[in-house]
């Protein structure tokens, strides 16, 4: 740790985080890259000590190696929550942060619209005005329903303010339970399969880890109610995307909203395209005007610690993801 440390800023909007860093640390040297490939080579010519990251362009291409086995990189502050895309890396050589909650509230509004498609069949009516069919509309509360949210970090916990505000009854799962003011019952990992059964919407919000890859499969599925609706705001591969497609075509559940996939972008040929009860959207529940410009300051915040010598805030364990 240094206290005028370079910094490089790799994002496919510098402009406005230039701008930032500009303001809050005016006396450091401070880099930009907008591309994928071009990162290797500009840390090892500035000898950066620090980058912030956004995964923007997928992860296949993501330079993850150039980041967590740099010589010279200490510290990787991610601008998004997730951290999957950097693989595994030695916590005593590189310090990597995120900016969890940075999008909480817009993911939690994105399950809450979600729910409420759902239950006043907005789609139903969509496909209606189209026909310019009058009729045969019903809506349905969402007062009094059950929703389980799976993992119960700073979304998780913005999904269940929320819903408990609309009347609805909170089930949460965490890795390390403990009583939650939002939360009705908060239960272990172990009680997946029976709280499936008890819900009336499932908001999934886990980060990709092995022990979460294909967490909701066949197994889950099969316990679920057949009026439940799925919504995932997660990492693609958390839902086991065969066990999904085999409950669909078999009616054993009403529907779901999905925004993120195992592949991404979503192949053309995908058949989670063709479901008239699925919503699919391209990975931007957390996408809203001034996203980037909110985790940049977060990360200028943390920036003036690391100066300072300070512990960091939101440091990433490797092993649990978060």
């Amino acid at each position: 740790m240094s206290a005028r440390p370079t910094i490089i800023l790799h994002t496919d909007k510098p402009a406005g985080a230039l701008a930032v860093l500009a303001e809050t640390h005016p006396d450091l040297d401070v880099h930009a890259c907008d591309t994928y490939a071009g990162l290797p080579a500009l840390i090892e010519r500035t000898a950066a000590e620090v980058v912030y990251s956004i995964r923007f362009d997928g992860t296949p291409h993501y330079p993850r190696q150039a980041l967590v086995e740099s010589p010279t990189v200490k510290w990787v502050s991610i601008g998004g929550s997730g951290t999957d895309h950097l693989g595994r890396w030695d916590p005593n050589h590189v310090t990597v942060t995120n900016a969890a909650g940075v999008a909480a509230g817009m993911l939690a509004e994105y399950a809450l619209g979600a729910m409420l498609s759902f239950s006043l069949d907005l789609r139903g009516f969509e496909r209606r005005q189209q026909a310019r069919q009058w009729g045969g509309g019903r809506v349905e509360p969402i007062e009094g329903k059950t929703v389980l949210i799976v993992g119960l970090g700073k979304t998780g916990e913005a999904v269940a303010r929320r819903a408990q505000a609309m009347g609805m009854r909170t089930l949460g799962i965490r890795a390390r339970p403990k009583q939650m003011p939002s939360l009705d019952e908060v239960h272990g990992p172990d009680a997946l399969l029976p709280l499936t059964g008890r819900a009336d919407f499932i908001v999934c919000c886990v980060p990709l880890l092995s022990t979460t890859r294909g967490l909701l499969g066949e197994a889950a599925f099969a316990a679920m109610k057949p009026s439940v609706v799925l919504i995932d705001i997660s990492r693609g591969g958390v839902i086991e995307e065969k066990a999904l497609l085999a409950a669909l075509d078999a009616g054993r559940i009403k529907g779901a909203a999905l925004d993120v996939f195992a592949t991404e972008p979503l192949p053309a040929e995908h058949p989670l395209w063709s479901y008239d009860n699925v919503a699919v959207t391209p990975h931007c529940a957390a996408v809203y005007d001034g996203w980037d410009i909110k985790s940049v300051r977060m990360f200028a915040d943390n920036l003036a610690r690391y100066r300072r010598g300070e512990p960091l805030e939101n440091v990433v364990n490797p092993e649990r993801g978060y």
